[in-house]
């Protein structure tokens, strides 16, 4: 259930209408999701969430895009992200990830996520090895 009812016409603000015509241009289509909607109710807050995702997720990098959308896969499982997960894993998916990766990734996820509670519960020390600090 929803917190939030978007305007009917958020675009008649010129600040949401600026960024809305931004996510069109950039992603090349005339869909703005239901997470740029909701965010309009902030124009600011819409804003800079726009700008974040174009410089760290749509920037060309050293990391491949599909690669980010799975990483922002496994980040919203992590958060218990339903929207994200559903809206990142369509993305993967039009970024060529197969359903072999997909399972892989699920692997990945359902493992770290044990392993993660494991060293959680043991309270496991960090090796001074992984420790950037004291390695050497």
């Amino acid at each position: 259930m929803t917190t939030y009812s978007p305007a009917d016409n958020p675009e008649a603000d010129a600040r949401v209408k600026a960024v809305f015509d931004d996510i069109r241009k950039t992603r090349g289509t005339d869909f703005i999701n239901n997470m740029w909607r909701w965010l309009a109710v902030d124009p600011a807050l819409l804003e800079r969430t726009w700008t974040e995702v174009k410089e760290v997720v749509g920037k060309p990098s050293s990391i491949d895009p599909l690669t980010k959308e799975m990483i922002y896969i496994a980040v919203s499982v992590a958060n218990n992200c339903s929207y994200c997960i559903h809206s990142h894993t369509a993305a993967a998916r039009a970024k060529g990830m197969t359903e072999e990766q997909y399972g892989e990734l699920l692997a990945i996820i359902g493992l770290a996520g044990k392993t993660n509670q494991l060293a959680t519960a043991l309270q496991v020390p960090v090796d001074n090895v992984f420790d950037a600090g004291r390695a050497g």
